[in-house]
């Protein structure tokens, strides 16, 4: 299904020497790349492009290797690049198939479909291609609707807010009952004049004791006085 079409660019005669040095690292590169040794060939790829950033052989060959290591986000970007250097309609069209690919393997089948769209426009008998873009538009179809899955996210998204203010009206009740408890015991704390309920008690049992000595002591007091009387009476 996802058949990378792989073209290692054959190069025209160059007249300037300063070429001379992009060929043999892409040459180099194309080497590494037909070993499988795909990170040597990325990084001699680059050094092409070093040497000149508008070399389609370079631009391309450095996507394929990207793919091949499935870096497709990076490959895809690179791939673009290269379609703006390509001017062969068969490179082209290689480019845009492996694009579409590329957007098949992040499951963004809408780009991927315009990808292939634009492939078969260039080479509409690529049997491979279309059974591509047919089974990108039925994912297409099957994939859930954006407006969908924003009314998800925006129902998460008043949960979430729901169940944090629910978390602080809460946390706020149980500061103010808190405070209310604080500033009670404090007030306790405090007032010199509040009592408690076995001090007063105390108090209340003391007075009680001084009431019942004086009038024990009253009541001695008459004793003498009578005894006194007595004692001194004239026969």
């Amino acid at each position: 299904m996802k058949r990378i079409i792989i073209i290692l660019f054959a190069f025209l005669p160059l007249l300037l020497s300063a070429q001379k040095e992009v060929r043999k690292a892409v040459r180099s590169a194309n080497k590494q790349y037909e070993k499988e040794r795909y990170s040597e060939a990325d990084v001699a790829y680059r050094k092409a492009l070093e040497l000149n950033p508008n070399s389609p052989e370079a631009n391309y060959n450095l996507a394929n290797t990207m793919y091949q290591q499935k870096k497709f986000k990076e490959a895809a970007q690179q791939y673009e690049v290269a379609l703006k250097t390509i001017t062969k309609p068969e490179h082209a069209f290689a480019a845009f198939h492996n694009l579409g690919n590329c957007m098949m393997e992040q499951k963004d089948y809408g780009k991927s479909v315009e990808s292939y769209k634009q492939a078969l426009r260039i080479n509409p008998s690529d049997n491979e291609t279309r059974y591509n873009l047919a089974l990108a538009q039925a994912l297409l179809k099957n994939q859930p609707k954006n407006k969908d899955n924003n009314k998800d996210k925006n129902k998460d998204k008043k949960d979430k807010d729901k169940k944090d203010q629910d978390k602080k009206d809460q946390q706020k009740q149980d500061q103010n009952k808190k405070d209310q408890q604080e500033k009670k015991d404090q007030q306790q704390k405090q007032d010199p004049n509040q009592m408690s309920k076995q001090n007063a008690q105390q108090l209340l049992d003391a007075f009680m004791q001084d009431e019942k000595n004086t009038q024990n002591k009253m009541k001695q007091q008459q004793v003498k006085e009578r005894q006194k009387r007595v004692s001194s009476k004239d026969w």
